[in-house]
C-alpha cells in the first residue's frame, strides 16, 4: 500500500474543476494507475479525499499500487516549478498498529441510513444523516467493529470534532439524474482496539460513496496539531 500526497494550485482552471467534481475528481485518481491492479487488489481498494489546510486543497491517496500523478500536475499543479507529488510506502506503518495506541484521525464520511419511503411497497432509499448528533451516531457505531474506540476528554465528551458539512450535487457518465450526498469530516482522537480490523478500515474504506471522496481514514500522532 501507499500514501500519497498532492497539493493542488487553485489558479489553475483545470484544478477549479476536479475541486467541483467527485466524479472528475475520481476519473482523474484512477488516471494514475497504469494496471487495475494498482488500485484495486485483494480486498484494498483506492480511496482519495480532499483537504483543504487555511486555502490549501491537499489531495491525499491511499493505494495498493503507487500513482503516477503527472496528468493532475499538468492540469492542476505547478509544472513549472519542479513540484509534484509525495508517495511513500504506507504498509510499514500499518504493520506498527498495536492494540491501545492511541492516533489523532480524519475521517471525510458519506453517513446515512437505510429506509422505506411513504409508500410501503416502494423499495428501501439512502438517506442521508443531516444532524450532527445522527452523525455522531453513525461513526460511533461503527468504530467497535472497525477496531477502534473513539476517546473522550476529561470532559467526557468524545474527543470528536465534525466539520465542513457539505451537500453535493454533481453529474454522473450515463445517469439521467444528478448524484447527490451529503458528507461530514471527523476530526478525532482513537484508541485502537483491534488492529487488524483498523487496517482494513485504513485500507478499505468505511461507508459509501467511496469512489467520490469519502471513506479514507487517516491517522496522524495524538499530539500532533491537525
Amino acid at each position: 500500500m501507499y500514501l500519497t500526497r498532492f497539493r493542488l494550485n487553485k489558479a489553475r482552471r483545470d484544478s477549479r474543476r476536479l475541486l467541483g467534481s467527485p466524479q472528475v475528481m475520481h476519473a482523474a485518481v484512477m488516471s494514475g494507475f497504469a494496471d487495475d491492479a494498482d488500485h484495486t487488489r485483494d480486498g484494498r481498494r483506492t480511496l482519495w479525499r480532499l483537504d483543504t489546510t487555511g486555502n490549501q486543497p491537499v489531495l491525499y491517496i491511499v493505494s495498493p499500487g503507487r500513482p503516477d500523478l503527472t496528468h493532475l500536475v499538468e492540469q492542476a499543479g505547478w509544472p513549472t516549478t519542479g513540484e509534484r507529488w509525495q508517495t511513500r510506502p504506507y504498509g510499514g506503518f500499518l504493520d506498527q498498529l498495536a492494540t491501545g495506541q492511541q492516533w489523532a484521525f480524519r475521517l471525510t464520511a458519506n453517513p446515512v441510513r437505510d429506509g422505506r419511503p411513504k409508500d410501503p411497497t416502494a423499495d428501501t432509499k439512502r438517506y442521508g444523516h443531516v444532524t450532527v448528533d445522527q452523525q455522531t451516531q453513525w461513526l460511533v457505531k461503527r468504530a467497535e467493529p472497525n477496531g477502534f474506540e473513539i476517546l473522550r476528554g476529561t470532559d467526557d465528551d468524545l474527543n470528536l470534532i465534525l466539520h465542513n458539512q457539505t451537500t453535493q450535487s454533481f453529474g454522473r457518465r450515463g445517469g439521467d439524474r444528478p448524484v447527490v450526498i451529503r458528507t461530514v469530516t471527523y476530526d478525532g482522537v482513537l484508541a485502537v482496539r483491534d488492529p487488524q480490523a483498523l487496517r482494513r478500515v485504513l485500507t478499505a474504506g468505511i461507508g459509501h460513496a467511496k469512489a467520490y471522496g469519502c471513506g479514507l481514514m487517516t491517522l496522524a500522532p495524538a499530539d500532533a496539531a491537525r
